[in-house]
């Protein structure tokens, strides 16, 4: 556990790393400098629409210049296109307008009233770097958020930001002849000023003479002006070193708290799996290997009592093994993906990676999933195995394409830029059907070919009748009990991705997030462990579900906090926002359960195996 938490210690700033063949983009004075409109967000609604869904200055539209977005930037919504903004490396601008005055229909006017009042937030990149609006807390502390507001609602009020304040940082290279700078801040202050604010040139440029009026949004105005201006400033900040202003927006220590908690719950739990490993089971392993007294032994412990019924096959074990087989795709997946983040590969500044790895890595670990599943079901006497292969390659991406298409149906009737577009749909599902499926059934067919896991121990062939069980080893109830302590150990950091998912923020803690996920791995191995361990010793031979529904608990206190989180921390009140959110939220969850359910899963199988293996059967 130090070595894992030494870890969380070096990347904890991972996301600042660049990998090689990143290099930075260098300016000489007078270079251009493009603006990039990305797309426009709200956390009321959580439905981006494109940069120039509202009136707002637009190159014509042939010269509108859409850049080719990755799967993971047109899977978040984004639509990055050019702006007429006209900036230049140091050269700064005191005040200019955007385009001629903007005339406004009654439609123009209802529309931005509306996404005003719904706190809509426009997006810009320059270099690839997020334009950030710079606040002050209560405390007086610094702190940055992601775009600018379109404008504000206060007393039956509402104003439009129409001026903006850049604020460019460049890094001088040093032993560069001539000198070349690199962009390492971006930051805007918006305004509101009224056109009797400006006195204007001929050239277009301007000069703010009042700022006392704001430009408020009105049934009767007619024509609406945008402005800007352009600042620069020489800062000692590396270019690496660039993104780390827009990632300090959550307190470390907070992480360092999750982390200390979920080991809290890892000795708690090695605690207990030491108690019974060390002084039941070789108590009970020692004395029957023992010869003497052997009848008196086996009614003060029961798990050996069934011995021939443990590893009787469970029913429905084509869906037992199908859902094992997701389970391991899924962990997989996250495994690799966590890992590639926290070095770096994936960090927020190489816009959609994440998402985009998430999808390459879950397609390409079909095989693994294949190969375990169909080992398993052989394990498990079953043998229709292209049926079950095809029930592994098709039953989670399907519920997850079926659930992502009718949410994107929905997206489409608001018009948002978050819907998928039907030419990414046909290029999903190409990945499904042209690289997972086969992959999957690959997998599937060499694990069946290959000798199923050896049991140590025969089973009889008439089942043996189970007793009535103790209150407490209730599914329901067992599952809820044994659900609590993994989810303990990572409730903190969920609170971190749910508010990076739906509040518009940066995830980048990927070393702690590592770190959590190993905890979590090893948590709900020993709860599954403990479970399975005292419903053998009431002589329930029925494991194979058990262990997987149990260990899988946690997930349903991850659904409970979702609604949680739902009700106290996000403000949406609009019926397809709010389905938005519980579909995604299901998703994550059946997710979630799948991924601990194997966990569980697999450790209890090698924790039977092992126990049986160790004692002697005559």
């Amino acid at each position: 556990m130090f070595y894992l938490l030494t870890i969380a210690l070096l990347f904890q700033h991972g996301s600042a790393f660049y990998i090689p063949g990143v290099a930075p983009v260098e300016f000489g004075e007078g270079d251009p400098v493009d603006i990039k409109g990305v797309k426009i967000t709200s956390t009321k609604t959580q439905l981006p629409y494109e940069f120039y869904s509202v009136p707002m200055c637009s190159p014509p539209e042939e010269q509108i210049e859409h850049r080719q977005e990755n799967l993971g930037e047109v899977l978040r919504g984004d639509r990055i296109v050019n702006t007429l903004y006209k900036v230049t490396m140091k050269g700064s601008i005191e005040c200019r307008r955007l385009c001629a005055p903007i005339k406004l229909t009654k439609e123009d006017i209802k529309k931005m009233t509306e996404r005003i009042r719904e706190e809509y937030s426009l997006h810009l990149i320059a270099d690839n770097l997020p334009v950030a609006t710079r606040i002050m807390t209560s405390n007086e502390d610094v702190m940055y958020i992601h775009g600018y507001q379109l404008g504000t609602f206060a007393a039956q009020t509402t104003v439009i930001n129409n001026h903006l304040d850049f604020h460019f940082k460049y890094h001088v290279v040093e032993d560069s002849e001539p000198p070349v700078y690199r962009i390492v801040g971006f930051e805007v202050m918006p305004r509101s000023l009224n056109e009797k604010s400006f006195k204007f040139n001929d050239d277009g440029s301007c000069k703010i003479v009042d700022q006392s009026e704001f430009k408020q949004i009105k049934p009767e105005m007619g024509e609406l002006t945008y402005t800007y201006a352009v600042h620069w400033s020489e800062s000692d900040i590396q270019w690496a070193s660039r993104w780390d202003t827009y990632l300090k927006m959550s307190d470390v220590q907070i992480h360092w708290f999750s982390i200390i908690n979920s080991m809290v719950v890892v000795f708690f739990l090695a605690g207990i799996l030491a108690m019974i490993m060390i002084r039941t089971l070789r108590r009970d392993i020692a004395r029957y290997n023992k010869d003497e007294d052997l009848e008196d032994t086996l009614e003060e412990t029961g798990w050996k009592l069934v011995h021939g019924d443990v590893f009787r096959p469970p029913k429905y074990r084509t869906f037992l093994a199908a859902i094992i087989g997701a389970g391991i795709q899924i962990f997989f997946m996250a495994l690799i993906t966590i890992g590639m983040a926290m070095f770096g590969m994936l960090s927020p500044s190489r816009r959609g990676a994440l998402l985009s790895a998430c999808l390459f890595l879950f397609v390409f670990m079909g095989v693994f999933a294949g190969y375990f599943a169909g080992r398993m079901y052989k394990t498990m006497k079953g043998t229709m195995w292209k049926g079950a292969g095809l029930m592994t390659a098709l039953f989670y991406p399907g519920i997850m394409f079926s659930i992502s298409f009718l949410l994107n149906f929905l997206i489409w009737g608001k018009q948002s830029s978050g819907a998928v577009p039907f030419t990414t749909l046909i290029a999903l599902l190409c990945m499904w059907f042209g690289i997972s499926l086969p992959l999957v059934l690959l997998g599937f067919y060499f694990g069946f070919r290959k000798q199923p896991y050896e049991f140590p121990v025969r089973t009889n062939q008439i089942p043996r009748q189970v007793p009535e069980q103790v209150w407490y080893m209730n599914p329901l109830l067992s599952t809820l009990m044994a659900g609590i302590l993994p989810f303990g150990a990572v409730f903190i950091e969920l609170f971190f991705i749910l508010t990076a998912i739906w509040e518009n923020q940066f995830y980048y803690m990927f070393g702690f997030l590592f770190v959590v996920f190993v905890i979590l791995i090893v948590s709900c191995a020993q709860i599954s462990i403990v479970m399975v361990y005292f419903q053998l010793c009431g002589e329930d031979y029925h494991w194979w579900w058990r262990s997987f529904i149990v260990s899988g608990g946690s997930a349903f206190y991850v659904l409970l906090y979702a609604v949680f989180y739902f009700m106290t921390k996000l403000e949406i009140t609009q019926f397809v926002p709010a389905l938005l959110y519980y579909g995604y939220t299901f998703m994550m969850v059946f997710s979630f359960w799948l991924l601990t359910g194997t966990i569980g899963f697999c450790a209890a199988y090698v924790f039977i195996t092992t126990i049986y293996g160790a004692v002697k059967i005559d």
